[in-house]
């Protein structure tokens, strides 16, 4: 360490000289400052600085002897403070409910060039539209507005089996949504969750324990990993909508189950959809088979219509005994997305970014989505993987 860091004593007797002495917990524990010119100073008033970067300000605190020690304690429990590249998780005193740390700084928002068409929202993160078309019942589109949802939902899965093509362990969650949003502006379209209620990134990322709407960041993915990307774009005045969960290297028996699980419960659910089906019974297909390999689905979150809107009527819950109203018709197009949860809990917490919902008992999580049109005779799936 260089010499040139004065002691940090705000009391310091010597005149606070070029010290080397570092509090060795904060050393050890990755967490920056703690430089004191003796044991003199550092047993008398520590000066911690963390270099918590919220926009250009900078966190100074001052502690005593007993609140140093709580900051070791945070950093053991594993909301680590800083580390030594910089970046810090910014909710160190949240209680996780598993392994996986939001890493901050978030990088800069991505810019959409102005020449692409954008929804009602990119500039005010308010989905105007759909609160004013609240409530209405699903629209039947036209041929010709099916016929724009095949090419954006087309282009949607490009843009999903684009980025997990360079899913890798090391790479971070931000390089992900960077990759999706150059495709998303290759193709000339909007990344639809680009400032939808403010929502911070142009691709949800989540990983492990983390059931949706994970906000990519500096995490770096690791061997065992699973991760789901959630890849949404708009062009032409529509969205598509389509996920999938993959794994990082290899993976636990677990996981491998649970991803197995959660695929074959949006593929039955696929199968029963037809023109006279009832909502209602795609939870009840869903929960029987999740239920039957020791999981269980979360029901906070639905499958949704997607059209012109991001979201809209109807409403798709994913679990048995459900009260969603409603019969498939020709026209309609929706999105099935089960999320499954090893294990019996299906509820889930939410970290303070209002936005990264976990499961409650830390157990991994994994979600599938298809956005379907009913066709005359049956059911399209719009997002199919091509095969090619």
């Amino acid at each position: 360490m260089s010499s040139t860091i004065l002691c940090q004593s705000k009391s310091c007797p010597n005149g606070n000289p070029p010290s080397r002495m570092e509090c060795p917990s904060c050393s050890k524990l990755g967490i920056r400052g703690s430089f004191f010119c003796g044991q003199e100073c550092f047993k008398a008033d520590c000066k911690l600085f963390f270099s918590f970067l919220f926009g250009s300000f900078f966190f100074l605190r001052r502690c005593s002897g007993k609140t140093h020690k709580v900051i070791h304690d945070l950093a053991k429990d594993g909301a680590d403070l800083v580390f030594n590249d910089g970046s810090y998780n910014p909710f160190p005193t949240h209680p996780f409910t598993g392994a996986v740390r939001p890493v901050y700084p978030l990088s800069k928002t991505r810019v959409v060039p102005e020449h692409i068409p954008r929804p009602d929202y990119a500039e005010s993160g308010i989905p105007f539209s759909e609160s004013r078309r609240a409530g209405q019942p699903p629209r039947i589109l036209g041929k010709e507005e099916q016929e724009k949802m095949r090419t954006v939902c087309r282009l949607t899965r490009e843009i999903l089996d684009i980025a997990a093509s360079h899913l890798r362990p090391g790479m971070t969650t931000d390089e992900i949504d960077e990759i999706v949003h150059n495709e998303t502006i290759k193709r000339n379209g909007y990344p639809s969750p680009l400032n939808y209620r403010q929502f911070p990134k142009s691709v949800c990322t989540s990983i492990n324990e983390v059931i949706c709407h994970g906000i990519p960041d500096r995490r770096k993915l690791q061997e065992g990993d699973i991760i789901n990307i959630d890849v949404s774009f708009y062009r032409d005045g529509y969205h598509g909508d389509v996920n999938a969960t993959y794994p990082v290297g290899k993976i636990d028996e677990d996981s491998e189950k649970l991803l197995r699980v959660a695929r074959q419960c949006l593929d039955e659910a696929i199968k029963i959809c037809k023109p006279g089906a009832l909502f209602r019974d795609i939870g009840k297909t869903i929960e029987p088979i999740a239920r039957s390999d020791g999981c269980s689905t979360v029901r906070t979150y639905t499958g949704h219509g997607i059209n012109d809107l991001f979201h809209c009527t109807p409403n798709i819950p994913h679990y048995a005994k459900n009260k969603a109203v409603g019969t498939m018709k020709p026209g309609m197009v929706f999105t099935i997305e089960p999320m499954i949860n090893l294990g019996p809990s299906w509820g889930d917490v939410h970290w303070p970014d209002n936005w990264t919902a976990t499961t409650v008992d830390g157990r991994r999580s994994a979600q599938f989505e298809e956005t379907l049109l009913i066709t005359e005779s049956g059911v399209e799936v719009l997002t199919a993987k091509n095969q090619s």
